[in-house]
């Protein structure tokens, strides 16, 4: 079985989506002004010939330039900039840069047995998630604070069925056949804080340098009501001024390189680095576990406490970004078979 199999399409999505004048740019003259940012996701079991769990997601976050105010974007009222005074006093100290991102996802999750068409008590349910969030993000150079809202639908209506086995199908592989089985329609949201560390902010586009990262987030909402604590060490060339190699996970890093650059410090041509990261989570509730939070539907005993390790590498060239990491989740819940790996890529592209 051909273990890249779902990639053709989302790759070549993204390289279309990839301006090439932003790759010719000259760094200096990229500096000289603000950009907006593209932040494009996929995720996937199938890099290590799996098909169960969480089995395949995409995401895709628009980030707006550096802005004074969050009614400077055009789209929040001037109500938000008191919002933001709020964050910079939650920081101790003043907010040197603010942005706002939206955008967009779908997640996908089945059991580990996708050939029968029998209710399996003892797997994870079958579930679709289609979600959209607007994030507020208050960076300094030590720390970023990110609210992040989302809101979408879980069950047939987020279309996981047809996203999974249409691509089946023109593949000529085996399609899903207990979808009949996934959770029900169930209007769905969640409210996200996180905040984010660099220990070492001088290590932005000096050469050989290194960082560490640490993070933590409280999530609350019907979908996800968890608690999260982690950190991801860098090690490379020329290291942009992020807060992280981020995943699709709810508060997740903003995580791209800022064309400004910080403290004086202005991009180069490009750069590299290797890293990872370890997290843990607190888990009060977790909808594609428990089941539906108003109807009765296929549930499982999820596990209270999970890990995760990842590891990785990315490459930056004229402050555009592609990461590739191997994540390791432990289980998820009481009855499942061992735990899972899956891949993900990550492609950061400023216009």
């Amino acid at each position: 079985m051909n273990s890249f199999r779902y990639l053709s399409l989302p790759v070549f999505l993204l390289f279309l989506a990839m301006p090439p004048a932003v790759m010719a740019a000259d760094p200096a003259q990229e500096a000289e002004k603000p950009s907006s940012t593209l932040v494009l996701h996929f995720e996937n079991d199938m890099f290590y010939k799996n098909d169960g769990y969480y089995t395949n997601a995409i995401k895709f976050r628009l980030i707006s330039p550096p802005l004074q105010t969050f009614a400077q974007s055009g789209m929040l009222p001037e109500s938000f900039d008191t919002f933001m005074e709020r964050i910079a006093r939650l920081q101790h100290k003043n907010t040197t840069q603010s942005n706002i991102s939206a955008g967009a996802g779908q997640s996908i999750y089945t059991p580990d047995d996708t050939k029968t068409r029998e209710l399996q008590k003892n797997d994870r349910p079958y579930a679709g998630f289609l979600y959209g969030f607007l994030a507020l993000h208050a960076k300094q150079e030590q720390m970023m604070d990110t609210f992040e809202l989302t809101v979408g639908m879980v069950g047939p209506s987020a279309l996981g069925e047809p996203a999974q086995n249409e691509v089946h199908r023109m593949r000529g592989l085996n399609t899903a056949k207990g979808w009949n089985n996934q959770l029900r329609d169930e209007p769905v949201g969640m409210l996200t804080w996180g905040r984010n560390y660099r220990l070492n902010p001088q290590s932005a586009w000096s050469g050989w340098n290194w960082d560490i990262l640490p993070y933590h987030t409280l999530t609350a909402g019907n979908v996800l009501t968890q608690a999260t604590v982690g950190s991801e060490a860098r090690l490379g060339w020329n290291l942009p001024p992020s807060f992280g190699t981020s995943q699709i996970r709810p508060g997740s890093s903003v995580g791209a390189p800022n064309p400004e650059g910080e403290a004086g410090q202005t991009p180069t041509s490009w750069g590299f680095y290797f890293f990872a990261g370890a997290e843990g989570r607190a888990v009060a509730h977790n909808i594609f576990l428990d089941g539906n939070t108003w109807r009765n539907s296929h549930s499982v005993s999820k596990e209270p406490l999970v890990g995760e390790l990842n590891v990785g590498v990315a490459v930056t060239i004229n402050t555009v970004q592609v990461a590739y990491q191997h994540v390791y989740l432990t289980e998820e819940f009481k009855k499942q078979s061992g735990g899972q790996n899956y891949g993900s890529i990550t492609l950061t592209v400023p216009f």
